[in-house]
């Protein structure tokens, strides 16, 4: 017999195994990323929206210090960081907490949580009083840099840490 005339074929591999469609333990795994990413933009995006009033402070009050340095009066910049820090402060914590504090009061709030309590006795004291000094009777050894770190200090507070 001649091996010519034998009706052989070659070998045939079967064709490749195609990626779609996918196993249903793939959709499993990709339905779970999937919920997980949804998860983690909504926790990102509500972290974004409760933080915008303390972004906002921020920016504000580098914009008070700014024009401080620009020349400003020490007693605007006192009405200016009083009211910052009152509105700030009436969108970190309730209303009825905040809205009626005044004097020693306002200052011990503001004190809550931070470390050597500059409202009551340090630099941020004069916060209750510059914004009803007379301006030609105001010292120059008056703290204001101080007072504005104070200021930040009290706004960079996460909003939890604020209200008790």
């Amino acid at each position: 017999m001649n091996p010519d005339d034998i009706p052989l074929r070659d070998l045939h591999l079967p064709d490749m195994t195609g990626w779609w469609p996918l196993a249903p333990g793939w959709w499993v795994l990709l339905g779970i990323l999937l919920i997980g990413l949804i998860v983690l933009i909504r926790r990102q995006h509500r972290r974004w929206r409760v933080m915008a009033p303390k972004r906002f402070a921020l920016k504000q009050l580098a914009a008070i210090g700014r024009d401080f340095e620009r020349g400003a009066d020490a007693v605007v910049l006192g009405k200016e960081l009083s009211e910052l820090t009152r509105r700030a402060m009436l969108a970190y914590a309730p209303r009825d907490e905040v809205a009626g504090l005044v004097g020693d009061d306002w200052l011990q709030w503001l004190d809550y949580g931070l470390d050597d309590k500059p409202f009551t006795r340090g630099s941020g004291r004069i916060l209750e009083s510059l914004p009803y000094m007379d301006p030609r009777k105001i010292d120059d050894d008056l703290d204001v840099r101080g007072l504005i770190d104070t200021v930040r200090m009290r706004l960079r507070r996460p909003i939890r840490e604020v209200s008790a």
